[in-house]
């Protein structure tokens, strides 16, 4: 008796499970392996029906039985084979899928940086002449005769006019820094740094034993961005009172160590709200690095950025934007 109900409850299971090998066929590529499935479960049902007559007196031939099981062993070894080809084509549709996400999120770093090249370009050669033409005729101006009203609205708009430039300036540099562009990723950094000690009150330190390599531009943009995120996130933020930065290579990776003694932070809640650390993460999966942040509550935050430079191409060439604005600058000059 045993037997018969479990007989009756195989067949009910074969028959879901036919249910939804029928669902599967239109949801996937491979439609041929669900069918197998299908020809398997209906044979494995009849013979389960055949079996349970044994019950009611009409007992199974025992060639039928044979092919029933040659059948359901076929259809399902089959379909096991074919269901392996589906994981390995799933497999690889993903990692082109994480590949073309990748070029894309490259591709549009580098339009952005293109974008800031030319625009700091556009503000250097075109707006910061026409403020030093401003100032060298107000300077002019300061060898004639003026009483007191006039000279305080003279000395006025003088200054405003060299807060102007000292502003279109550091505009520039911020938009596409050309100490990086010229002398690499540690020189760019150190000058970061130290514009950056000029305006707050916060000890910052930077150590590397980087000298004059240079590696692709997408690295050294990538990771002097990254240090300057992070370096403004703890000044905005953190209420910190002292930033160490560490650049160092050793072998072919590039490291880059960060800590704060700021108030600290839940780092899973701000990678998904803001601070920018959405952004970094982004950049530097963009590189195939990683990116490993730490932070608690009244404790700082410490982060490292590690990105393999193997096989990157030492630069020999500027970007294009850049290329085009720099002549004009030596230009001016001579």
């Amino acid at each position: 008796m045993t037997i018969k109900i479990l007989l009756y409850v195989a067949i009910i299971i074969q028959f879901i499970a036919m249910y939804y090998a029928v669902r599967l066929v239109r949801a996937t590529k491979y439609n041929s392996i669900w069918i197998l499935f299908i020809i398997g479960f209906v044979v494995l049902a009849v013979e389960r029906v055949l079996q349970l007559g044994i019950y009611y007196g009409s007992p199974m031939p025992m060639a039928s039985s044979v092919w029933f099981d040659i059948i359901i062993s076929v259809c399902l070894s089959v379909g096991m084979v074919m269901l392996d080809r589906l994981f390995v084509y799933i497999e690889r549709l993903n990692r082109h899928r994480q590949l073309l996400d990748k070029r894309i999120l490259t591709a549009v770093l580098r339009a952005e940086e293109r974008s800031r090249a030319t625009f700091s370009k556009e503000l250097h050669d075109g707006l910061g002449p026409l403020l030093s033409s401003a100032k060298i005729s107000l300077t002019a101006l300061s060898r004639t005769e003026m009483d007191k009203e006039r000279k305080e609205i003279f000395d006025n708009t003088l200054y405003v006019v060299e807060e102007a430039l000292r502003s279109l300036r550091e505009i520039s540099n911020n938009l596409s820094p050309h100490v990086l562009t010229d002398f690499g990723l540690a020189r760019g950094i150190r000058n970061f740094i130290e514009r950056s000690q000029a305006l707050h009150n916060v000890k910052l330190s930077f150590a590397t034993n980087l000298r004059s390599e240079r590696y692709n531009t997408d690295i050294e943009v990538i990771m002097y961005r990254v240090a300057c995120e992070l370096v403004t996130n703890s000044l905005k933020h953190s209420g910190c009172s002292e930033i160490r930065l560490a650049l160092s290579i050793a072998g072919d990776v590039l490291e880059l160590q960060y800590s704060d003694n700021g108030r600290g932070f839940n780092p899973q809640a701000m990678m998904d709200c803001g601070m920018g650390l959405s952004n970094i993460n982004s950049r530097i999966n963009s590189l195939n690095g990683e990116f490993d942040i730490r932070s608690s509550r009244g404790r700082g935050m410490t982060a490292t950025v590690k990105v393999n430079v193997r096989g990157a191409a030492r630069l020999e060439a500027r970007p294009s934007a850049i290329e085009q604005a720099r002549p004009r600058r030596k230009d001016r000059k001579r």
